[in-house]
C-alpha cells in the first residue's frame, strides 16, 4: 500500500470549526460491511445498531491544557509552548514544541506569567522544534501542575484558525474523560452525551475503557510513499485486568464489540494476543495499523472524518475494506459531512 492510495479532494469549508451545538445532534454515516451499504443518520440513532449486552469500548484519556504562550527573556518575544510529555516529576523537565523554534536556544528563559512566577529554562534541543524544559516553580507539585492549568489553553489542533473558545474546555473533553495524559481529543468520543450514555445503558449495553494518552504524533503527515517504512510516535496505553476480562467475555460470547475511535482500536490491538484474547498492559505502543489487517478484538468502530493520506484513515481502511471507504468518503464530500476533530462520525459494523 502507497501513502498516495488514500489521497481525495477534501475543500477546506469542510474541516469542523466548530462542534455541533449538541453532542449527540452531529451527523452519523454507517457502513455496513457485509452489504456495503451507506445509511445517512443522526449520531443518537447509534443505540439502534446494538443489542443488550453488545459492548462498547471507551478511551477514557483526559486532554490537559497543554498550550502555553510565554515571553523570552530580554527580547520578550512571544513564544509558544506546547507540553508533550512530562519527563521527571521531581525536576519538572517536559519535552516541548516550541515556536517560534529559531528564537529558542539552550539556556533561555520563558517568562509564562505577569507575576514571573512561573519560569522555564530551555536546557535541551531534540528536533527541529522540540526542547526539554525545566520548569521553575516555589511551590509543591500539585500547586505547579495547577499552575500549569491555570495558564493552559485547550490544544486545538492547528487546522482550527479560530481563537479557543471556553465552550472548548468542556467541548474538546469527553464525558467520561478520567485519567489526564492527552494532548489531543478522541475525537469518536465526543459525540455521546450523558442522555446517550443513559439511553444505552437503558437498552442494556456493557461498557469497558481503555486508555491511550493521545500525542501529537497523531496528527505528523506522512512523509513516505511505502507505509511499511513510516514509524508512528509512541503512545502510552494502559488496559487494567477488569476491562480486559470484560472485554475477552464479549469476544467468547461473539458479540458486537464496537472500539470507539482509533485511540481505542490501537490499544486494543497493541493488547491483543494471537488467540484473540485481551491481557492487562501498561506501556508504549507505536502500532501502525493500515491494510491488510486482521483486527483481533473489534467487530464494529466508531470514528470520525479523517484528512487525506493520514494515518487515522488508513487504520479506517484497514477496518472497512479501502475501497468502500474510498466510496464512502466521495459520499461525504458530495454530502458535505464535516470531518476532523470536531467533525461528524461514521459507524463501520
Amino acid at each position: 500500500m502507497k501513502t498516495s492510495d488514500f489521497n481525495f479532494h477534501l475543500p477546506e469549508e469542510l474541516l469542523a470549526e466548530h462542534p455541533a451545538e449538541h453532542r449527540d445532534d452531529a451527523r452519523l454515516m454507517v457502513l455496513d460491511r457485509k452489504t456495503e451499504t451507506i445509511e445517512h443518520k443522526t449520531f443518537k440513532d447509534v443505540v439502534d445498531y446494538f443489542d443488550e449486552h453488545d459492548l462498547f469500548i471507551f478511551n477514557n484519556t483526559k486532554v490537559f491544557p497543554a498550550r502555553l504562550y510565554g515571553n523570552k527573556e530580554k527580547t520578550g518575544a512571544k513564544i509558544e509552548v506546547f507540553l508533550l510529555r512530562e519527563l521527571d516529576k521531581e525536576t519538572r523537565v517536559w519535552d516541548v514544541l516550541v515556536d517560534p523554534a529559531r528564537k529558542i536556544r539552550i539556556g533561555n528563559k520563558l517568562f509564562f506569567s505577569e507575576d514571573e512566577s512561573l519560569v522555564a529554562e530551555v536546557i535541551d534541543n531534540t528536533t527541529s522544534r522540540g526542547r526539554t524544559l525545566r520548569f521553575l516553580y516555589d511551590g509543591s507539585y500539585e500547586e505547579f501542575r495547577a499552575k500549569l492549568k491555570e495558564l493552559g489553553q485547550t490544544p486545538l489542533p492547528k487546522y482550527i484558525k479560530r481563537e479557543v473558545e471556553p465552550e472548548d474546555a468542556e467541548r474538546y473533553q469527553t464525558i467520561y474523560a478520567k485519567h489526564e495524559g492527552a494532548v489531543a481529543a478522541p475525537t469518536a468520543g465526543l459525540h455521546f452525551s450523558r442522555h446517550l450514555m443513559k439511553k444505552l445503558e437503558i437498552k442494556g449495553i456493557d461498557f469497558a475503557e481503555v486508555t491511550l494518552h493521545v500525542g501529537l504524533g497523531t496528527f505528523n503527515p506522512i512523509e513516505v510513499e511505502d507505509l511499511s517504512k513510516h514509524k508512528m510516535e509512541s503512545e502510552e496505553a494502559i488496559i487494567d485486568q477488569l476491562n480486559a476480562d470484560i472485554i475477552n467475555k464479549a469476544v467468547e460470547e461473539q458479540r458486537r464489540v464496537c472500539a470507539v475511535g482509533t485511540t481505542t482500536m490501537r490499544a486494543l490491538e497493541t493488547s491483543v494476543s494471537s488467540n484473540k484474547k485481551i491481557g492487562p498492559y501498561h506501556g508504549w505502543t507505536n502500532k501502525f495499523i493500515f491494510p491488510p489487517h486482521d483486527f483481533g478484538v473489534a467487530n464494529a468502530m466508531i470514528t470520525n472524518f479523517h484528512t487525506p493520506k493520514s494515518t487515522l484513515m488508513m487504520m479506517i481502511a484497514a477496518f472497512a475494506g479501502k475501497d468502500f471507504l474510498m466510496h464512502a468518503y466521495e459520499e461525504a464530500v458530495k454530502n458535505k459531512y464535516k470531518f476532523y476533530s470536531y467533525g461528524d462520525a461514521m459507524l463501520i459494523i
